[in-house]
């Protein structure tokens, strides 16, 4: 018969959501541009864009996790969705490493400008004290990467109970993360405009930590989805990509932050006034 299905991949059925993503996305980015440009309809359109982007999230990923219930993600299915996780994550690393490539080209050759002076971090500004809330935000991202092991393994062993207990411990854990994050950009010493008292440094650290903290809200979120289909029972010991992508994605954010952490706050941070 025609419509007899003779191989192990799934057809998808047409969807307009990866038009509606691109052309959000495009009104995100040109609302940027134009809101910095200080365009008077910049925001609405950044606005009109990001509602777009959450709308092509939420049902774009809504669709396939009812494509998981149908049984429509085989192995083979379930593999290449392994594959295109990891290939995100690398592109992840890439962007990650754009921010890192401009603080070290900015500390290694530090401008001789007088408001930089040759110097790193620039003369006369103290930096955040890398020994205060940086070092307990490591301490708490690497108890959150052992709390999702957790979930994870007891995932893998059946122990349902086990699994809900490790996903709320790592959002807890990722909520606390970005609370103290806020409250450290609230009282850093340095801005991110010269406006604000910000110079080149101010622009290449909040870039580099801030979009880390934009990760960790993504992820937890991701995890918090993952906590509902975990109470629903959608997971399975043989199928449960979804919570493992966010696993992956958790411990990716995991090691971003240990070289932020080493790079910007402790040895950029190198020979500066300690403030706090």
């Amino acid at each position: 018969m025609a419509a007899t299905r003779n191989h192990p991949y799934h057809i998808l059925p047409p969807s307009l959501w990866p038009l509606i993503g691109s052309f959000s996305a495009l009104a995100l980015t040109a609302g940027g541009v134009l809101w910095m440009h200080d365009n008077p309809y910049g925001r609405f359109v950044l606005l009109a864009g990001l509602a777009g982007v959450l709308l092509t999230m939420f049902s774009w990923w809504r669709d396939v996790v009812h494509e998981s219930r149908a049984g429509d993600h085989t192995p083979i299915v379930q593999l290449h969705l392994r594959y295109g996780m990891i290939l995100f994550i690398a592109s992840e690393v890439m962007f990650f490493l754009a921010w890192f490539w401009a603080f070290f080209d900015n500390a290694l050759f530090p401008s001789a400008v007088e408001s930089v002076g040759g110097v790193w971090p620039p003369k006369d500004m103290p930096v955040i004290n890398p020994l205060g809330f940086p070092l307990l935000n490591t301490l708490i991202l690497l108890c959150s990467g052992t709390t999702v092991t957790w979930a994870h393994h007891s995932l893998i062993n059946g122990d349902r109970d086990g699994l809900k207990k490790g996903l709320l411990a790592t959002i807890a854990l990722g909520i606390v993360f970005s609370a103290i994050q806020a409250y450290e950009y609230a009282h850093a010493p340095f801005g991110f405009v010269s406006a604000s008292g910000g110079n080149v440094y101010g622009s290449t650290f909040m870039m580099a930590t801030g979009f880390h903290g934009a990760h960790v809200l993504i992820g937890t979120i991701f995890l918090i989805v993952c906590y509902v289909r975990a109470v629903k029972g959608d997971f399975t010991r043989e199928k449960h990509f979804g919570f493992e992508a966010a696993a992956w994605y958790w411990h990716f954010v995991d090691v971003v932050w240990l070289f932020l952490f080493i790079s910007i706050y402790l040895w950029g941070g190198w020979g500066a006034e300690w403030h706090g």
